[in-house]
């Protein structure tokens, strides 16, 4: 087996979609940025990677197998072997991996573009690793609260997350709302269909509504999730949370 030394990773957890692991143009301050001091590399087809990307499901037994006490961390003078931590790429990408313990990928993070350049010339000329699973080509089911990934193409980070908010909020009104308000927030979309909008049922306007607003982001879409969530506490806590950086940045140019 082979390993990098002083690799930094920044932690993403509980994460089952790819697009929730930024990359390292997205990393913020306030992440949860660590110094691997040692860790195992592993060179697997890309079948394996996008499972691990996409999923909290088990990981291979040979790869867990491979992988035990591989992996280093430095707690002040002293390493401490991780029990399943390991980076795996197919050559050209790559994700790292902490199962906590765990036989599932529970942490994931991306590589800063210096190491996962070392990392394409360390593994260029090592075979893969073939790794059995009779599930990996299992596809996928994807929801209003896992959204699929090509509603998510082109979104930078904070976008992404609105976008998830606002699917959250979809959801919640999809259970909760009687006819005549998904009625209102269809109106509060898209004025112009108004009296279209009367004459429409319950799933129709369900439908249309989430179609309407499922592609892309825009102010419109910001400014159609923050009247959504208005008066809902959590939803709110979110928002503010992805919006406390962007207030952070305005308040210091008017102040330049």
């Amino acid at each position: 087996m082979i390993h990098m030394r002083d690799v930094w990773v920044n932690w993403f957890e509980g994460e089952e979609n790819s697009y929730n692991v930024s990359e390292f143009f997205e990393w913020k301050k306030h992440d949860r940025i660590e110094l691997i001091d040692q860790i195992v590399v592993v060179k697997v087809h890309s079948n394996l990677i996008e499972y691990i990307e996409n999923t909290l499901q088990e990981l291979p037994e040979g790869l867990l197998s491979d992988v035990y006490k591989q992996s280093y961390l430095r707690q002040k003078s002293e390493r401490k072997p991780t029990e399943y931590c390991f980076i795996a790429t197919d050559g050209s990408r790559a994700i790292i991996v902490d199962t906590i313990g765990y036989h599932t990928p529970i942490r994931k993070s991306r590589m800063v573009p210096r190491q996962e350049e070392q990392l394409r010339l360390l593994v260029e000329d090592l075979p893969f690793q073939d790794y059995y699973m009779d599930y990996l080509d299992c596809e996928k089911e994807y929801h209003l609260l896992s959204p699929e990934p090509q509603l998510m193409n082109g979104l930078v980070r904070r976008e992404k997350q609105l976008k998830q908010l606002l699917f959250m909020a979809l959801d919640q009104l999809y259970e909760e709302a009687e006819l005549a308000e998904l009625r209102y927030w269809y109106t509060e979309w898209i004025p112009a269909k108004y009296a279209d909008i009367q004459l429409m049922g319950f799933d129709d306007v369900w439908t249309s509504l989430f179609n309407d607003v499922k592609s892309g982001w825009s102010p419109r879409h910001e400014e159609f999730c923050h009247a959504l969530i208005k008066g809902q506490p959590f939803f709110e806590k979110l928002w503010a949370l992805q919006n406390e950086e962007e207030t952070t940045k305005k308040m210091k140019n008017k102040s330049i």
